[in-house]
């Protein structure tokens, strides 16, 4: 009797690992969202969204970001005010005028690394992606924050 029961409590633990198993596997091979391809869910300049941003964070919050990763494509124009490279060695581009708080940070991937390298500061550029956060002013630092995008690409006019 006590054999039967140690067979059941074996195959029901084989089973469920069997399980486990195959919706790790699913999960971790599902394909990604291409945002390049993907349709733009909004338009309009950096000044736009950093106002609408430091205006009330919750609302474009709940506008813009999903807790499930699935944020709103953005797509943003403006003008260039720096270029530079973070610790992945990926390209990231502010979009600010100088006469702005803050800006948005458009951080470029691996692929499209690329497509930055003819862009020069002061340029005006309309740039594509998946935003990660949104401006506001850190009491702290006494500073303001920027947008921030990721999966960015230039986008081709």
């Amino acid at each position: 009797m006590k054999k039967k029961k140690i067979k059941i409590m074996v195959s029901v633990l084989v089973l469920l690992l069997v399980g486990v198993s195959g919706v790790a596997y699913y999960l971790f091979n599902m394909p990604h969202r291409n945002i390049q391809e993907a349709k733009t869910d909004y338009s309009f300049s950096s000044s736009e969204i950093v106002n609408e941003y430091l205006a009330d964070a919750t609302i474009a919050n709940e506008k813009y970001l999903e807790e499930e990763g699935d944020s709103k494509i953005l797509a943003v124009t403006g003008k260039i005010f720096s270029i530079g490279k973070d610790q992945n060695n990926q390209k990231v581009i502010l979009l600010k005028d100088t006469s702005e708080k803050a800006g948005v940070s458009c951080t470029f991937t691996e692929a499209t690394n690329r497509s930055t390298k003819d862009l020069e500061i002061g340029q005006t550029v309309t740039i594509k992606g998946v935003i990660r956060s949104g401006a506001g002013f850190d009491a702290d630092l006494d500073m303001y924050e920027d947008v921030i995008m990721e999966k960015c690409d230039v986008v081709n006019e």
